[in-house]
């Protein structure tokens, strides 16, 4: 499938309504400890918002939830795939990516047969603490020619400026969180990814 090589993270509705506008195509809202009744608030108000600026829309782990308000697109990572009806996903037309941080965890996600595979930390990142180092281009390499057709996403540490070898390397997709998040301007940050990898564009 096609992914836009712009995959904006945003972690509330309230970022995805500034943001999405501004002309991204594809973004993740990736809501963590919030009550029931905000969750569903906010995947709903992002659905909409989505649907009329034409993004795409990928919910993070909440999947039952997406399943429930008509949401075609989910992620999933390791944790949350073991606890994950993939078959009613299925079912649904609701695609899906998976994470993945080495070859084990790269060989069960592509057997599920993905939308695309997301590798990472690219390189160091600040976003939380993991237990995998930066994986580096060279494993961008390499998950490229095992995925074979299916898309590959890079997160972790992304920058403009790191783009060319990233894209070189054979990323399909920019996944960015902390670089526009933690932007003192996250919309002129924002703007500065979205001509960054318009020259991406397939």
């Amino acid at each position: 499938m096609w992914l836009d090589p712009f995959y904006l993270i945003v972690g509330d509705v309230a970022q995805l309504e500034r943001l999405v506008p501004l002309g991204v195509r594809l973004v993740q809202l990736r809501i963590k400890a919030l009550p029931e009744a905000e969750i569903r608030r906010q995947i709903g108000r992002a659905r909409d918002l989505c649907a009329l600026h034409g993004a795409r829309l990928v919910v993070n782990d909440h999947w039952e939830v997406a399943l429930d308000l008509g949401c075609d697109f989910v992620h999933l990572g390791q944790e949350d795939m073991d606890s994950t009806d993939f078959a009613a996903l299925r079912r649904a037309g609701v695609r899906y990516g998976l994470s993945t941080h080495d070859e084990a965890e790269l060989a069960r996600a592509l057997a599920l047969g993905p939308a695309y595979v997301a590798l990472g930390p690219i390189y160091p990142t600040r976003l939380k603490q993991m237990k995998w180092g930066p994986q580096g281009l060279d494993r961008v390499r390499d998950w490229r020619a095992r995925a074979g057709a299916t898309p590959l996403v890079g997160i972790g540490g992304l920058t403009p400026e790191r783009l060319p070898g990233l894209f070189a390397a054979g990323a399909d997709c920019a996944a960015v969180v902390t670089d526009i998040q933690q932007a003192p301007d996250p919309e002129a940050r924002c703007r500065d990814w979205l001509a960054a990898t318009r020259r991406y564009l397939q």
